[in-house]
């Protein structure tokens, strides 16, 4: 039988929030918290239960990237690895993975982060499989600032990976999780570990 290894990244694997990282980093700090002051109504309906974390996350996203090319995206998505990504990764999480590498587990990052800045993180890591947000292009490569995939947050988790891995009965699945966002697949697995990495 099979093991698969699915680790949550942001909280997980990485100390912060790497989407509010990434855009500091993409947009600097002024038009980050410029950005956030606007969304500031969004954000607190969202602390109160009242507007869903994919509304909020699809709209902060089009506010920064829309009309960005995935050229240039890629690029700060590398940019960002390299001057702070290393920084960020909580390094007992890095001996965990390395532990189930060296065992021929199957490693994942399975988060509702965007997949172009999760990939350099993943191949620094040794992790070949990804399942993350995608976002989505027109046809001349320009970010819409739409998401091509539902935010994979949630009970999208469970989903993503079963699309992956339909046979349920066929590996021993090990679970990573720091937050709401990953009950359903630490409950979906034989053997959970919930904010390991501190």
């Amino acid at each position: 039988m099979d093991t698969i290894v699915a680790f949550d990244f942001d909280g997980t694997i990485t100390r912060k929030d790497t989407l509010l990282e990434f855009i500091k980093f993409a947009k600097g700090n002024i038009a980050f918290y410029t950005g956030f002051c606007f969304y500031m109504p969004i954000l607190l309906a969202y602390k109160l239960g009242l507007y869903p974390n994919w509304k909020v996350k699809q709209k902060i996203f089009t506010y920064f990237f829309r009309g960005t090319s995935l050229v240039d995206f890629n690029k700060l998505c590398n940019d960002f690895f390299l001057e702070r990504g290393r920084n960020l990764i909580y390094l007992s999480a890095v001996d965990k993975i390395r532990k189930h590498l060296e065992q021929h587990d199957k490693v994942m990052i399975i988060s509702a982060s965007i997949e172009n800045w999760v990939e350099p993180f993943a191949r620094y890591l040794g992790i070949d499989y990804i399942l993350c947000t995608q976002v989505e292009t027109d046809l001349n490569g320009i970010l819409t600032g739409a998401f091509l995939t539902s935010n994979c947050y949630g009970a999208e988790k469970v989903k993503r990976l079963v699309t992956f891995f339909p046979d349920r009965k066929s590996y021993y699945l090990i679970v990573y999780g720091d937050s709401k966002g990953d009950r359903e697949l630490l409950a979906y697995a034989d053997e959970k570990y919930y904010k390991l990495f501190q």
